[in-house]
């Protein structure tokens, strides 16, 4: 199940545009393949899609699943997550509506919507993304017998731009004739992608495993590899960054920071470590989970979107002062000064 180019995608991110929790629908605008036609969010309907999340497409934003049918979609995408990743009533009731009227769904919450609808119309369907692959078993280091470049993203917190950064690094090595593969490890990613792990579904024993299993399922057809990280090793709530580090036995790590962030975003009391401190954190944790040689970060891709462009300018030398390392915004200024840098 993926989604093309013939597809006519609606995406359901209520609260989502000014909100914290539409990072899968916002990320999908950005770098989706299929035609969008509608954005749905109550809070800013009839507003530009420019001015309320920066991206510069000419997609009308409406109010509600209904009146995105008048657009024509043929498919729904939920780009929300709330908390506890289930949608409210009426959130639910609307993409009900919707599959009344044909849509498909393609839905990266953890609660499955398959079984809310007993029977669907021969070309629809319903993807619900987070879910286990099968036949899998623990990490064993494995992937570090490839020759590939593997070339992890990991942050200084959750949500500050680690899919981004691997897309974009992805993007500018496809251009200069680089075979290039970009591997999505959640729900924003696979749905990008069309293919990858939902890693936060997988049973924590069988999470390094799992990356190592699709590392090695690209790792002989691709000259370079782009993990897409999860989480952070500084955020207590995370789990994630360790079996990504572990399954895919990176060749180098970009560390992803949004500028001018010193706390966790959901944990104000958990301070972020100045950045050497932070490098030096990953490069002994990714240099002992089994790589046979020493593993580094290698470039800090910043994240600026919250400044005007000579603040980012500013933001980005004060980086490179800091660490000694090759620094960039990748998603305002392109991937391509970071490449010489990773291979």
């Amino acid at each position: 199940m993926h989604l093309t180019a013939n597809h006519r995608v609606a995406i359901l991110l209520h609260e989502g545009i000014k909100g914290t929790h539409g990072k899968t629908g916002l990320a999908y605008l950005r770098y989706g393949q299929a035609s969008i036609v509608a954005v749905i969010d109550a809070q800013c309907a009839g507003e530009s899609l420019k001015e309320v999340a920066g991206i510069p497409k000419d997609i009308p934003i409406v109010s509600s699943v209904q009146a995105a049918l008048a657009y024509d979609p043929d498919v729904l995408l939920i780009g929300i997550a709330p908390s506890g990743g289930i949608l409210p009533d009426a959130w639910l009731e609307e993409v009900k509506q919707g599959v009344t009227t044909g849509l498909s769904v393609a839905n990266g919450l953890h609660t499955p919507l398959k079984p809310y609808f007993d029977s669907l119309q021969p070309q629809q369907w319903i993807w619900d993304i987070r879910k286990e692959p099968s036949g899998l078993g623990i990490g064993l280091a494995k992937a570090r017998s490839l020759a590939c470049h593997r070339i992890l993203t990991v942050g200084t917190d959750m949500s500050v731009g680690k899919m981004s950064t691997s897309l974009e690094c992805h993007a500018a090595a496809q251009k200069q004739g680089i075979k290039s593969k970009f591997l999505g490890t959640g729900q924003g990613g696979i749905m990008i992608s069309g293919e990858g792990i939902a890693l936060d579904a997988i049973r924590v024993d069988f999470a390094a495993g799992a990356v190592e299993k699709m590392v090695l399922e690209a790792g002989n057809d691709y000259d370079v590899l782009w993990i897409e990280g999860q989480g952070s090793l500084l955020h207590p709530g995370s789990t994630a960054t360790l079996p990504l580090i572990r399954g895919s036995q990176p060749t180098g790590l970009i560390l992803v920071h949004r500028a001018g962030q010193t706390h966790i975003r959901q944990d104000s009391h958990v301070a972020i470590p100045p950045l050497p401190e932070v490098i030096s954190l990953y490069d002994s944790v990714a240099s002992v989970a089994g790589a046979t040689d020493k593993v580094k970060v290698k470039a800090i891709a910043l994240n600026t979107f919250h400044l005007d462009t000579t603040a980012a300018q500013n933001a980005i030398e004060t980086v490179k002062d800091m660490t000694g390392l090759p620094c960039t915004d990748v998603v305002r200024f392109g991937g391509d000064y970071l490449l010489d840098y990773l291979f």
